[in-house]
Formats: C-alpha cells, sequence, structure tokens
C-alpha cells in the first residue's frame, strides 16, 4: 500500500495499514480485490484522522470503519445478502443526536434492525452530556466514535433519518428518508439533552413500528 511518508496517528501507520488492508482482504475475498481494501482502509485512516484529537484508539476505529464500510458496499452491490433492515442516522456532528439515536434503535430493537451514523461534520469527540445522559438509562457509547458521512452507507440503508445535516445525504431512488427536527445537545445542559434523548427514543418506537418492528419496553 503506498501511503504519504510520515502518516500521522500510529507510530508505524504504513504497517499498520497495510496489515489491517491484508486482514479485510482475506474476510472479504471473493467480493472485493485487494486495490479496492486497500483504498478504503486508507480513505477511513485519513478521514478519521482530520478529526481525532486522541490517536490512541484511531487504529481501532479504523479497522471498524473500513470494515463497516466494506460491509455497506458489499450490500450495496448484493454481494452480502441481510436480513434485518437497515438504518442510518445523520447528524452534523456524529456526536450526539445520530449517536443517540443508533443506540435506541440497537437496544430497543433487540437486533431486529442494523444501525449505522455518521456525520457531514464530524465532531472530534462525543459530547460528554450525551454520553452521561444515555449512562442514566443503561446504555454506553464506549465503543461509538464520530465518523464521517460517505456514500457506500446511504447506498446500503432501508432507512435514512437525517437530524439537522443539511443537504449532505445523497438521494437514492428505494430509499425511505425521514428528517427529525431536534435541537441539537451540543452544549446543552444535561436536563436539556435527557429531554432530546427521551425525544429520539419516542422517534425510533415509531420508526420501529413502521418496520413491523414490536419495540421493546423502555427501562
Amino acid at each position: 500500500m503506498s501511503t504519504r511518508r510520515g502518516l500521522p496517528g500510529l507510530s508505524n501507520p504504513e504497517e499498520h495499514l497495510r496489515r489491517l488492508a491484508a486482514d479485510l482482504s482475506d474476510k472479504f475475498a471473493g467480493i472485493f480485490n485487494q486495490e479496492t481494501v486497500e483504498r478504503y482502509v486508507l480513505e477511513s485512516y485519513t478521514g478519521l484522522l482530520r478529526t481525532a484529537t486522541v490517536t490512541a484508539h484511531l487504529a481501532t476505529n479504523t479497522v471498524h470503519f473500513a470494515t463497516d464500510r466494506l460491509t455497506a458496499l458489499a450490500q450495496a452491490k448484493g454481494a452480502l445478502d441481510h436480513s434485518v433492515p437497515e438504518v442510518l442516522f445523520v447528524c452534523e456532528q456524529n456526536a450526539g443526536r445520530s449517536q443517540m439515536a443508533a443506540v435506541l434503535t440497537q437496544a430497543l430493537s433487540g437486533g431486529a434492525v442494523h444501525v449505522r451514523s455518521a456525520g457531514s461534520a464530524p465532531a472530534r469527540e462525543l459530547s460528554s452530556t450525551v454520553v452521561e445522559a444515555m449512562a442514566e438509562i443503561g446504555l454506553n457509547l464506549d465503543e461509538a466514535f464520530p465518523k464521517p458521512l460517505t456514500d457506500d452507507v446511504v447506498q446500503a440503508a432501508d432507512v435514512v433519518i437525517t437530524m439537522g445535516c443539511g443537504d449532505a445525504c445523497p438521494i437514492y431512488p428505494g430509499k425511505r428518508y425521514q428528517d427529525w427536527e431536534l435541537v441539537d445537545p451540543a452544549g446543552q445542559p444535561i436536563e436539556v439533552v435527557r429531554e432530546i434523548r427521551d425525544q429520539i427514543a419516542s422517534h425510533v418506537e415509531g420508526m420501529l413500528s413502521g418496520l413491523g418492528v414490536t419495540p421493546k419496553a423502555r427501562t
């Protein structure tokens, strides 16, 4: 793999990205060639690096992001089946509303829906009040991180939920699009973030019912 010399964020990024691409090439053998996998790994790494403040988790996040994007692309091309509805949440920073919606959907659907989230202008880190508000109801965002919106995840989605991201999300025929009008939790006190969280939970329950999925009871 060819990368810029001295690419920051990892002690030896070229070697790491080469190993990662090799592992993913094996995983997606017969679906994507090595060049496609390498391109996705590098794009995912550089996309996350642009906003990363703490690079300790950059390697792990690159693995998750590249794998998810390649999976989405394979689904969009029909090379991988998906047996449950695919829902994509998009907000501006992918640090609050879309992250809460994704975790709530996963919890309330009991795994009957697969969820992704992204941001049109991703923040450097998750909102601390959002993390706190979700922890209050027993849901954690430990593995969540802001990530940029990419075309592949939109193509793979059955339902695309936007939350104040403007016209950043591309429109594809056959997708179900919804826009949820919600206050941005960025900079808001915890009391307001709790209200936003509960509004999102209500929206999620309605969305799940529309998909034929019975929402689990909220704790």
